[in-house]
């Protein structure tokens, strides 16, 4: 088995994580309205997504990839949906109803994670990103074990972008007056729908 495997995984995690798209953007808004806690298990669950792809790559399970590729239309229709909804959320969100820190509010930390988590996995892009670049970069694990190797690398790699990102964003938190909140609720919710609206329509049109 390899040893360099988990840090191939590591890079290649840290690297699809750090692609800037809604999730970050929903990670970051969480971040400043609802604290640190509540935006680093929203990212927690990205990871898990991520790795959860990755192991599907790394594994070779080529079965269940051709299934999510042929489901790519209604992956990504019920993502753009669930995405929509979120935007419309953040959108009307009311900075002074905003849970505080140690009060992740009515979703609860499970929420924040299951619906990250949920997010990324409804992205047929996430798998073919992963199927590509395991290739096209010649990480290959060869058995289960430097496949599960490259799993943990991988899911590694996205949880510290998210924990840096998190930490970063967390820091200034406390500078972020209501009307900022305010203001970051409606371009977030704004971008977040923009990108909705753009996943619903290629999902359609492609």
């Amino acid at each position: 088995m390899d040893p360099t495997l988990f840090v191939r995984g590591f890079v290649l995690g840290s690297t699809i994580a750090a692609a800037v798209g809604p999730i970050s953007l929903l990670c970051i808004r969480r971040t400043l309205a609802e604290g640190r806690l509540v935006g680093l298990v929203s990212g927690l669950g990205v990871a898990t997504a991520d790795a959860t792809y990755g192991a599907i790559a790394a594994f070779g399970l080529t079965a269940i990839t051709a299934l999510l590729v042929d489901g790519r239309r209604v992956l990504g229709v019920v993502g753009g949906l669930f995405l929509l909804w979120l935007a419309w959320r953040t959108f009307r969100a009311v900075p002074g109803e905003a849970a505080t820190a140690g009060d992740p509010g009515r979703r609860g930390l499970p929420g924040a994670y299951i619906s990250t988590l949920g997010l990324t996995l409804t992205n047929p892009m996430s798998i073919l990103s992963f199927a590509v670049l395991f290739v096209g970069l010649g990480v290959t694990s060869g058995d289960a074990a430097g496949a599960t190797l490259l799993t943990a690398g991988v899911f590694a790699g996205s949880a510290a972008w998210w924990v840096i990102l998190v930490g970063s964003v967390g820091a200034f938190r406390t500078r972020v007056t209501p009307a900022g909140l305010r203001r970051v609720n409606l371009v977030s919710g704004l971008l977040i729908g923009a990108f909705a609206v753009a996943a619903v329509a290629s999902a359609v049109v492609g």
